[in-house]
């Protein structure tokens, strides 16, 4: 699964697919990982750039709104956002303008084609993305999600690539490391565990894109 900025999203165009039945599996077994801790707000990330983190989550979020639970996902990636292009959705009002006071999260919101499935686009590209996402203004935004929604799912850049993915992980219930394995190497990988555990993020998984049967025996793997 390669990640394009406007690529059909697979879960809601075809939910029958092999392709919509991994994100299922992936799904539930998230829910497995977070029976003794809530799993309510989810981060997704990857240890670079392309490796289909965009890809997962949008599809993941189709996969939660499937169940009829209400969903948002929030673009909190400042740098390179794409869910308003993915959902054709407008960019003009986003997070950015939620944390910088410019609007409130009611007007920010939007409702997708997808049933159970808002989202809170990345707004206007600022200058300082990290000193946004780690603001008091995130922490209250965040939860105040917590009571809107079942599950909040956010979107960031790469680990290895700037810091905004670890000031986000230790803001959220738990961290999925999305992983491109055939074109990633292993320490790069190792490195973006590392820096997530620095910060004592919750990692609750690693999901493999770009595998079939023969590489591994299962879509997801918990780590350890």
């Amino acid at each position: 699964m390669s990640q394009t900025d406007a690529r059909p999203i697979i879960t809601d165009l075809n939910p029958m697919s092999p392709i919509s039945e991994a994100y299922r599996t992936l799904r539930t077994n998230l829910q497995f990982a977070s029976v003794d801790r809530a799993l309510q707000l989810l981060m997704v990330t990857s240890a670079n750039p392309r490796e289909g983190k965009t890809t997962t989550i949008n599809n993941l979020a189709v996969a939660y709104a499937q169940t009829e639970k209400s969903v948002l996902l929030v673009d909190a990636d400042l740098r390179k956002p794409t869910a308003h292009q993915t959902f054709k959705l407008s960019n003009r009002c986003g997070l950015t303008n939620v944390l910088t006071g410019q609007a409130t999260a009611a007007e920010a919101i939007k409702e997708t084609h997808i049933d159970h499935l808002s989202v809170l686009p990345s707004g206007v590209i600022p200058p300082n993305p990290s000193e946004l996402l780690g603001s008091r203004k995130m922490d209250q935004l965040l939860e105040e999600l917590r009571t809107r929604f079942d599950f909040v799912l956010i979107d960031t850049p790469p680990v290895l690539a700037v810091s905004d993915a670890q000031v986000m992980a230790t803001r959220c219930d738990g961290v999925l490391l999305v992983v491109n394995a055939r074109n990633v190497k292993r320490q790069q990988v190792i490195k973006a565990r590392d820096a997530l555990q620095f910060v004592q993020a919750r990692i609750v998984g690693v999901t493999l894109n770009q595998t079939s049967n023969r590489d591994v025996n299962g879509y997801y793997e918990y780590s350890q």
